[in-house]
């Protein structure tokens, strides 16, 4: 979707990616990175599933509560990353790829930046949960647009077809390649 006919088409494409990336990205940091007042803090938990399993201990809707604000906190960012990429013809899972590295590379920056925030903990839960949002996201919406946005295109631009008359010449004549002269 980058190069074409259509090229307008992909910078209101990726301009609506970008600013809509940037505005959630404001919300998640106004959201994640502001001080809290609270009378006492727990530790950080840097031991991986440890927050699950606490979540999970809490009872069925307050596990099911808990684990999805983990998961839908950064889920936004496996779709606006692509749009913003703005790649209409792509590998599926280099963009798989390249857009869960990215969400979990801006959930650990989240992470480590919560450690100068007071009333925030770090905890290495959120960052897996974070990635895997990321992921379920990108893999429930991207490859099912992106094949729309392909047939959308393919209609738009269907071959003309050549009148009965008109025939294929053949190929073109080539010269043989001559030395130069001593």
């Amino acid at each position: 979707m980058r190069q074409g006919s259509d090229s307008q088409t992909v910078i209101r494409f990726r301009a609506a990616g970008i600013l809509l990336l940037l505005a959630h990205l404001l919300f998640v940091g106004w959201l994640t990175l502001r001080p809290l007042d609270v009378p006492w803090m727990t530790a950080s938990n840097l031991r991986p599933l440890a927050g699950i399993r606490a979540d999970l201990s809490l009872g069925p809707v307050e596990a099911a509560r808990r684990i999805g604000e983990g998961l839908l906190l950064l889920a936004p960012l496996g779709v606006l990353l692509p749009m913003a990429g703005g790649r209409l013809f792509v590998s599926p899972w280099a963009s798989m790829a390249r857009t869960v590295a990215a969400g979990a590379l801006i959930s650990l920056g989240i992470e480590l930046a919560q450690t100068g925030v007071p009333g925030q903990r770090v905890d290495v839960d959120s960052l897996l949960l974070n990635t895997i949002g990321v992921a379920l996201a990108h893999l429930l919406v991207v490859p099912m647009c992106r094949a729309r946005l392909r047939r959308r295109k393919r209609r738009r631009t269907k071959p003309v077809p050549r009148p009965a008359d008109e025939t294929a010449q053949g190929s073109t004549p080539t010269i043989p390649r001559v030395g130069m002269a001593p």
